[in-house]
């Protein structure tokens, strides 16, 4: 539901979500508190308080449960603001608050200025299915690097080692060259190894079915070499409605690849990214661009823009360079999606020398 910042609601109702209950705190226009209370939080609950009465704003804040409750409460007509606690309250939390707390200081911020709370729109419910499919593969890659690491490190320790090789060969590779006396040890843990290899090719045989049949976009994607199906998929579900931005320069932002800015009066320092966001869609987009920047990436605009922020030199010029390529990613992605262009590597290129 759209968002009018400048007009008091008649009632706004803070929402400070549990696991098991929630807090609310009702205000009226003039910033009276009408009643606050514990609902259970289910859909039956939510349902009972905010079905039968006169459409209001409610105000919660972003976590496990607000997809679905925002989704619920906007289909009972009334005007939802997710607020995002990470911008508002940055690092720091107030000294002094518990949940009765929490819900009173949502309804006043969201009654004085929504924008304060700097809302989050949530994804559709299928959108969210198809992302569990990515976070439960990235998941199984999880755990596979350390089961893998713990393999190499036990053999190390015994004096030995196993021959590098990639993670979905490793089982098979590794229990040529164990120890026997590590089997007994190291044998379960190689099959372990072995049945999420395979876990993971059903879900990457998934993510291209759900890539050719529902997600066209995330298929015209891959004309990037280094941009896979699971990169492809995952920015297309995470931006979810491209035209969203006014401008493609601002998906870096979203995916938390621009510095944080702390600027004033003449001091302008140098500061790290701001990682808002997804971490999944920011860390696959940086995983491309180590692709594109490393030994089987061709010569593109890409690879030469992170080429010349690494040639600067300084301390951590390769990761610098990664992140500034995974910035420039996503603002070529999104104007692909935008514009449904075929992929020039050498645009910048062929547009100077013109």
């Amino acid at each position: 539901m759209q968002i009018d910042a400048m007009l008091v609601p008649n009632l706004t109702i803070g929402l400070d979500l549990g696991d098991k209950s929630s807090w609310v705190c009702e205000l009226d226009a003039r910033a009276q508190v009408v009643t606050s209370g514990s609902i259970p939080t289910t859909p039956a609950g939510i349902e009972a308080y905010f079905g039968n009465r006169t459409a209001c704003r409610v105000v919660l804040e972003v976590g496990t449960h607000s997809p679905w409750i925002s989704r619920l409460l906007a289909r009972l007509g009334h005007e939802t603001v997710v607020a995002n606690p990470s911008a508002v309250y940055g690092k720091r939390r107030r000294k002094r608050r518990n949940d009765a707390k929490d819900a009173q200081y949502l309804a006043r911020q969201g009654r004085a200025d929504p924008l304060l709370l700097h809302p989050i729109r949530h994804r559709g419910p299928e959108s969210q299915k198809h992302l569990g499919l990515l976070r439960a593969r990235d998941s199984l890659v999880s755990t596979r690097t350390k089961l893998i690491n713990h393999v190499r490190g036990a053999v190390k320790a015994t004096g030995s080692r196993i021959e590098r090789c990639s993670a979905e060969v490793f089982a098979r590779r590794a229990a040529q060259q164990i120890p026997l006396d590590l089997e007994p040890a190291l044998g379960p843990l190689l099959l372990t190894i072995g049945h999420v290899t395979q876990s993971i090719r059903a879900f990457d045989r998934q993510i291209e079915t759900l890539v050719d049949e529902q997600y066209p976009e995330a298929r015209h994607l891959q004309q990037i070499r280094g941009v896979g199906p699971v990169t492809a998929l995952a920015f297309v579900l995470l931006v979810d409605d491209p035209h969203r931005f006014e401008c493609s320069r601002s998906v870096g932002a979203y995916f938390g690849l621009v510095p944080r800015l702390d600027e004033s009066s003449e001091s302008t320092p140098q500061l790290r990214i701001t990682k808002t966001g997804d971490k999944l869609g920011r860390r696959l987009l940086v995983s491309s661009a180590q692709y594109i920047l490393g030994p089987f990436g061709t010569d593109c605009d890409l690879r030469r823009h992170g080429e010349l922020i690494a040639a600067r030199g300084g301390k951590n010029a390769k990761k610098r360079a990664a992140v500034a390529v995974a910035r420039k990613l996503a603002v070529v992605m999104h104007r692909l999606w935008i514009r449904r262009e075929a992929y020039d590597p050498d645009h910048v290129a062929k547009h100077r020398a013109a």
